[in-house]
């Protein structure tokens, strides 16, 4: 629901004065909200009292963690800017592994904190943090709110700044004081920031040679990355691929780009990518490099990454351009028009030797897994995920193994139908970010594929999903392991598990219901007490029946799988190595 702001007015014409907390949220109204996640605390009592007659959906989560993990998932599930409201003190600070998560993968957030007055500002006062201070290395910009006349402004240019050039997170912290103050200043039209200036228009001279690139390369790769995803630039992607015949690989960012199906895909790169797109990475002969910025876990030994290969980055961020590896060309600007401008300069064509020994290698050597009768391999719950939603819920991940699996097992056809926390790697982030993405995308299956422990981390928001009656599937890999850790124990430090262990000796084996007693926690009491339906499977073949029920019930259902408990995944480039290198199994 949509609310059009109109400045209330005295008979004589003059504005009405609106106190700074309302200014909050008539500017949240004015900048598109339609989904408010925030926890309340004394510093933000006046705009929780406004927060009342607003028009918008406030949904409590029951940490702030949850809540800007929430408004991530939602941001990244809708294209649109996610919204979260805090306290100060510990309200803030709880923030900040969220907004760092939001920061590193250039997600459009703005992050409202309450603070004390200003004048106790720097005296230590109750519940006072530096927010700007500490928020600065992982929020894109911060402001400190000290005139209410500036309140409308400062909201506008956080939704300007939060949404264009790359995407990212932006914090107003405003003090108590400022929230009570009122001011007839109204919010604005349009943005203009002189220190700010995101539209950036590439040269087209650049393009003219990336076109000649492309026509006289032979062994050409799209590498495409998150940026492609924000910049809602799939579209192009697919034609560009399909028009030149070029393979695409895809960073755990960018899965969804391109579709998966399509014969050119080549799934994800780098260190837990496919054989054939690190393959296929390694002897091309033009890597261009598409909303992605080479980071370490895609590129190993930087050296000796794509070394046969002229270079090509497109990117919004002239700085990224050369940052990690060498560059033979950069294009700076947004990845849609860039595409657009290329493509009617790029020839038809067809590279069918290339591309027969990129599906060759497909062949040779796709994902794969034991079959272990019936005990339940994890990427076996992945593909029947995929089965059972035919492809098309939007998986949400926590960080571990379980995410490699669902980015390798699931097929991906779409932008914005993965979710999950790629450069910071926050555990906890899983079920939040799923809650914010069906409060996004209500018509939408959204499944959240978590481990026994990541889930942990921020369980209590289960309580949110069951409180609003949302359709969410959560499917728990239970293997009583850190699992990720447990698998670099296992291959670099000769299995000398230390800290990895959850859950007692030898539950992973059993075969009964009545043996999971031991296991703390117990996630289907848990769940039970949390309102949610939850089942525990043991055997292969309870796994479709359970995630057909699951996805069929209307509810938010717990599913926890009882996997492999030293499954690992593969393939496996090790860190600081090369495709060489490349482990395809377990050795």
């Amino acid at each position: 629901m949509k609310k059009e702001i109109k400045n209330k007015k005295f008979s004589d014409g003059e504005i009405a004065e609106r106190s700074g907390a309302q200014c909050v949220v008539d500017g949240l109204v004015k900048a598109g909200c339609d989904v408010l996640f925030g926890y309340p605390g004394g510093a933000v009592l006046d705009i929780f009292n406004c927060l009342y007659d607003a028009p918008f959906h406030f949904v409590l989560p029951r940490h702030e963690q949850g809540a800007v993990h929430m408004a991530d998932g939602y941001a990244r599930a809708t294209g649109k800017v996610g919204c979260c409201l805090v306290t100060s003190g510990p309200g803030a600070t709880n923030t900040i592994t969220g907004l760092a998560t939001a920061y590193m993968d250039g997600i459009p957030l703005v992050c409202i904190s309450g603070q004390v007055p200003l004048s106790m500002i720097g005296n230590d006062a109750f519940q006072e943090a530096d927010v700007v201070g500490i928020t600065r290395p992982v929020t894109k910009h911060n402001f400190l709110v000290r005139n209410v006349d500036d309140l409308p402004d400062i909201i506008a240019q956080a939704f300007y700044i939060a949404s264009t050039g790359k995407p990212g997170p932006v914090v107003i912290d405003i003090p108590k004081d400022i929230q009570r103050q009122t001011t007839t200043c109204i919010e604005p039209d349009t943005v203009e920031m002189r220190a700010y200036k995101p539209h950036v228009d590439f040269n087209p001279a650049e393009i003219e040679q990336l076109a000649a690139l492309i026509n006289g390369s032979h062994a050409p790769v799209l590498y495409v990355g998150g940026g492609a995803i924000a910049g809602d630039a799939a579209g192009e992607i697919t034609e560009l691929a399909r028009k030149a015949d070029i393979p695409v690989v895809t960073t755990l960012m960018g899965l969804g780009a391109f579709p998966e199906d399509d014969p050119l895909a080549l799934k994800m790169l780098g260190m837990h990518g496919s054989a054939a797109a690190n393959y296929a990475v390694d002897r091309c002969d033009l890597l261009i490099s598409a909303g992605a910025r080479f980071d370490d876990r895609v590129t190993g030994k930087i050296s000796e990454f794509a070394k046969r290969a002229a270079i090509v980055h497109i990117d919004i961020d002239r700085s990224s351009v050369g940052k990690s590896v060498r560059c033979d060309l950069g294009v700076v600007g947004y990845i849609k028009p860039v595409l657009q401008a290329l493509l009617p300069l790029v020839k038809q064509t067809k590279h069918s030797e290339w591309v027969e020994q990129t599906t060759r290698w497909k062949e040779r050597h796709p994902f794969s897994y034991p079959d272990k009768g019936e005990v339940i391999m994890p990427q076996y719950v992945v593909e029947q995920i995929c089965a059972v939603s035919n492809g098309k819920a939007t998986v949400v991940t926590d960080v571990g193994q379980h995410q490699m699996w669902a980015a390798q097992h699931y097929t991906y056809t779409r932008p914005r139908s993965f979710i999950s926390s790629g450069g910071l790697g926050t555990m906890g982030f899983g079920l939040p970010a799923a809650i914010g993405a069906k409060f996004g995308c209500p018509d939408d299956p959204v499944v959240c594929v978590t481990g026994d422990g990541g889930v942990q981390m921020n369980f209590q928001e289960l309580v949110v999903p069951v409180e609003h009656k949302l359709p969410l599937v959560i499917a728990i890999f239970n293997n009583g392991y850190l699992g990720m850790v447990r698998q670099w124990q296992e291959i670099f430090y000769s299995t000398r598990y230390s800290g990895v262990a959850l859950g007692q000796e030898g539950r992973l084996r059993m075969q009964r219901i009545e043996e999971a007693s031991g296991y703390l926690p117990d996630f289907i009491k848990l769940a039970d007490a949390h309102g949610a339906v939850a089942r525990r499977i043991f055997n292969k073949s309870e796994v479709t029946p359970a995630l057909q029920e699951a996805f069929e019930s209307g509810k938010t259902c717990v599913l926890e799988f009882i996997v492999d408990p030293e499954a690992n995944v593969f393939p496996m480039i090790p860190p600081g190595h090369d495709v060489s290198s490349m482990m395809l199994r377990s050795v």
